[in-house]
């Protein structure tokens, strides 16, 4: 369990750790002190660098703060930047043609395909066999409903209808009464 408390470096990522047990056995106690002091002052820096960054970065905010810029207001200058900077692309320009292309042949063939179906429900509509189906159809009309026009106009109809209804319910609330 010693091991695991030791104050030795750990060797980076593809560091060769029994090269770097070997070395620090092969330094002498002067490159080891000399080191110890470069470490020393390499971690001063890095603090010191932190510290000049949020300075850096206390004083942007207030900046901004000043000049009424929000988060919201920064993502969408960030987002309609990261926008143009994708439509500005080479691949991008060419999928937008290529696709422009497709749908103008797409709106080309619905229209044509719209075109052939009119074309041929016409063919149908004019063919012997669907006017003969036709006369049949208004002759059988004639012979229901009699010597009146078929079906009547639809105000006629409503009317009719509306008349009915209305009889059919003083006859139930007649007979309701005399129960």
């Amino acid at each position: 369990m010693a091991g695991l408390l030791r104050s030795d470096s750990i060797p980076e990522v593809g560091e060769d750790a029994a090269a770097t047990v070997s070395m620090a056995e092969t330094l002498s106690e002067e490159e080891r002190d000399e080191l110890r002091k470069e470490l020393a002052k390499v971690e001063e820096e890095i603090q010191t660098l932190s510290q000049v960054l949020a300075a850096k970065e206390k004083h942007l905010a207030e900046i901004k703060r000043k000049l009424g810029i929000n988060s919201l207001q920064e993502l969408k200058q960030n987002i309609t930047k990261s926008w143009q900077d994708v439509t500005s692309t080479t691949a991008y320009k060419r999928t937008s043609e290529t696709l422009s292309q497709a749908g103008q042949k797409a709106s080309a063939a619905f229209s044509s395909v719209g075109s052939v179906i009119t074309k041929k429900f016409e063919d149908v509509r004019n063919s012997p066999t669907f006017k003969s189906f036709e006369e049949k159809v208004e002759n059988f009309k004639s012979k229901v409903g009699g010597s009146k026009p078929a079906g009547g106009d639809f105000g006629e109809v409503l009317n009719s209808a509306a008349n009915a209804s209305a009889t059919e319910t003083i006859a139930e609330q007649t007979e309701e009464e005399t129960h």
